[in-house]
């Protein structure tokens, strides 16, 4: 009989400890899950306050932000009208600041994911009498995972 209760006993501690190490493996990988949604939307945000971000006493730093924020088909459209803006930004010396109003993770699947975010700008050009000029931007951006970092890869304007 009371090999029985040890028995039992031993299984019950067996058991126990099962359950807690499933339950600290079940919540590292929820925690890993955030951490990684988190990124995406962080990634999608920054991207967004870079495409909105531009001054003529920075451009050259501008530029590379946004750069450096994007990849595949975001990246080369952003690149083929980066000449256009290097001039018009330093000729009109215009003062672009981004803000980021909120982000919202659509999908996370792999090295794949689609936020959609909010974010507005103001312009304004120095030695002007104009006032500056606010500007509203919804985008759904693709993003994906790249040398271990979440980079936009499509962005569109959602009207």
């Amino acid at each position: 009989m009371r090999a029985a209760v040890i028995g039992a006993l031993a299984a019950v501690v067996v058991a126990l400890g099962l359950v807690a190490g499933l339950h600290t493996r079940w919540l590292a990988d929820e925690q890993a899950a955030a951490a990684e949604r988190e990124a995406v939307m962080r990634a999608a945000g920054a991207h967004a306050v870079n495409l909105l971000s531009v001054s003529h006493d920075s451009v050259e730093e501008d530029i590379r932000r946004v750069l450096n924020s994007s990849t595949g088909p975001a990246r080369d459209a952003y690149e083929a009208g980066v000449t256009k803006l290097r001039q018009t930004t330093v000729a009109d010396k215009v003062v672009q600041i981004g803000v980021l109003r909120s982000v919202g993770l659509v999908s996370l699947s792999g090295d794949e994911a689609r936020a959609l975010v909010v974010a507005d700008g103001v312009i304004q050009w120095e030695g002007r009498e104009a006032a500056p000029r606010e500007r509203f931007h919804r985008w759904t951006m693709d993003l994906t995972k790249t040398g271990g970092s979440w980079l936009v890869s499509r962005w569109e304007e959602v009207p």
